[in-house]
């Protein structure tokens, strides 16, 4: 990559300033003026001149967005998780129980072969909420299938995985193997593992050594994930599940790099009881930098372990996940693990943002917040609730009297929304899945989301169902309230550059920001909903400097 502060330019075409809202008459302009990568004019041609020897930039296709930001993904993992090296067996990719199957068996016959590389069989994707006829299957199944392969399946959700005897041997987990600190490993009668692992602790333990037997690859699997997400039309990219040994991989690639990456690169490291952050604050630049937590409050509704205070709905789904007729998810952390945990790092400065889907998790988080928040006298803290499933009218209310903002994972609505009515929880609670809307009357600056791999990466598609409510399959969710046009916006614009501490950097054209753009094919103001959704990304652009997709 060239350095993206080699001329001033003059960058023109139908520019779009999501800040604003749509009837404001400088919410549209035509030209900026960049220089040193940051723009220092912004508005009409008659305004704004060209300066004598800048680089003329005419964009004369489609319209330019601030850059778009994925403010809670998992690039780190989800690199690893989409190489050519893993079956790629989510149900946007597959999509019945005999094709997965035969995914899995198909791979494990090629790595019998003892001249094969890499001799394991790693399966992401697992989801038998919607590829129906999947039940969950235990170490014995597994080890019947690859008896002598390591063979481990991650959850579509990445909050559990199911592994055989050969893999837990790999990765030399026991019977005795005490849980990792929120998660746990399932075992049967007789303490003996029954080949499931609950929670990142326990997935991350089981993932690891397949991570670390691929680690002189990573820099080309990263970067080529990278690469690919930019084309997506995101410029910015917050990793919520990142882990310490990923800093020398994004410290060299962007030293590779002349200093940049193909998307900024925002990180929150994975909580532990008892630890601290690996880097401290104020570290890194405007390219990559660590600048919050992770904390795991509960599950995921697919797996049935978020914390509510009512069960699931008992019938053929919820068995074929597990569940026992009116099941009850549980949180992870007790109040005095979540209250001790959080101090470990808010006592420090840093930026805490908590996976909430349960109404329960979501009281848990806010309370802990607001123990830390007054005890630390914390102002400005945008303390962060991930993802949100359940979270109530009430709830938000407090979030946004505290200062609390929230992340939603609105694109759950796309692919699992009947489920969420009709199987899990109900037309009244599941049809007020990811409530944007009345986040929104409630005052919260809400921003979307879709979690690394758990669905594609599809920024226009969250605006467009955060708007509609409506499922991939027709169905307009029976609860909730849609957004605005210019809020949906905002959602992966400048809602998302605030939540992510970085208002005077990225996700706002205005002066003094960087000039990071996405080109999009239609007008992102007046487009219809699916029309936005399926929209094309022509290019983006860093500092100014323009890259077609």
């Amino acid at each position: 990559m060239t350095d993206q502060s080699a001329s001033t330019k003059y960058i023109t075409g139908r520019i779009v300033r999501t800040d604003l809202d749509g009837d404001d008459p400088n919410a549209s302009a035509e030209a900026m003026v960049v220089e040193n990568g940051k723009i220092t004019a912004i508005g009409s041609k008659a305004d704004v001149t060209k300066p004598a020897g800048a680089e003329a930039v005419d964009i004369p296709d489609g319209w330019v967005l601030p850059g778009l930001i994925e403010p809670h993904s998992h690039p780190s993992a989800a690199a690893f998780q989409l190489s050519y090296n893993v079956i790629d067996i989510r149900p946007v990719t597959l999509f019945t129980a005999d094709d997965v199957w035969a995914a899995i068996k198909k791979q494990v016959a090629a790595k019998k072969d003892p001249n094969a590389t890499d001799r394991w069989v790693f399966a992401n994707g697992w989801d038998p909420l919607l590829q129906k006829g999947l039940t969950e299957p235990n170490i014995a199944e597994l080890d019947k299938i690859a008896p002598d392969v390591p063979l481990l399946i991650a959850h579509n959700s990445g909050h559990s995985i199911y592994f055989n005897t050969a893999c837990a041997e790999y990765c030399k987990i026991t019977k005795d193997t005490p849980d990792p600190p929120g998660a746990k490993y399932g075992r049967d009668a007789n303490g003996e593992l029954n080949g499931i692992g609950y929670e990142a602790g326990a997935v991350l333990s089981i993932v690891q050594p397949f991570l670390s037997s691929m680690a002189d690859k990573m820099p080309q699997i990263f970067m080529a994930h990278l690469q690919g997400l930019q084309e997506k039309g995101i410029t910015t990219i917050a990793d919520l599940g990142w882990t310490a040994q990923f800093n020398p991989l994004a410290q060299g690639l962007q030293k590779a790099g002349g200093g940049v990456l193909p998307v900024r690169l925002r990180a929150y490291e994975l909580s532990n009881p008892g630890a601290k952050a690996t880097l401290p604050i104020g570290n890194g630049d405007d390219w990559f930098k660590q600048i919050g937590i992770k904390i795991i409050s509960d599950g995921s509704p697919w797996v049935g372990n978020i914390a509510t205070s009512f069960p699931y709905l008992t019938n053929a789904a919820t068995k074929a996940i597990g569940l026992e007729p009116h099941h009850i998810g549980k949180a992870n952390y007790t109040e005095e693990q979540m209250l001790a945990l959080a101090e470990q790092y808010a006592g420090d400065g840093w930026q805490l943002a908590t996976h909430s889907h349960g109404d329960v998790a979501v009281d848990l988080t806010i309370d802990t917040y607001e123990k830390v928040i007054k005890k630390h006298k914390l102002t400005d803290h945008r303390f962060r609730l991930e993802h949100c499933g359940l979270m109530t009218p009430e709830q938000f209310k407090r979030a946004h009297a505290l200062g609390i903002t929230t992340s939603l994972f609105v694109d759950h609505i796309t692919y699992w929304g009947e489920v969420l009515e009709d199987d899990l929880f109900g037309k009244e609670r599941g049809g007020a899945w990811a409530d944007a809307g009345t986040a929104t009357d409630a005052g919260i600056a809400v921003t979307f989301h879709n979690d690394g791999t758990v669905t594609p990466c599809e920024p226009l598609r969250n605006m467009a169902v955060a708007e509609t409510r409506t499922t991939r399959l027709g169905r307009k969710l029976s609860g909730g309230k849609g957004v605005t046009r210019d809020v949906s916006l905002r959602g992966h614009t400048s809602h998302a550059a605030w939540q992510l501490k970085g208002e005077n950097e990225i996700g706002i054209l205005k002066e003094g920001n960087y000039a990071d753009l996405t080109v999009i094919s239609v007008d992102p103001r007046t487009a219809k909903p699916e029309d936005l959704a399926t929209a094309n990304v022509l290019a983006t652009a860093h500092e100014g400097t323009v890259t077609p997709t």
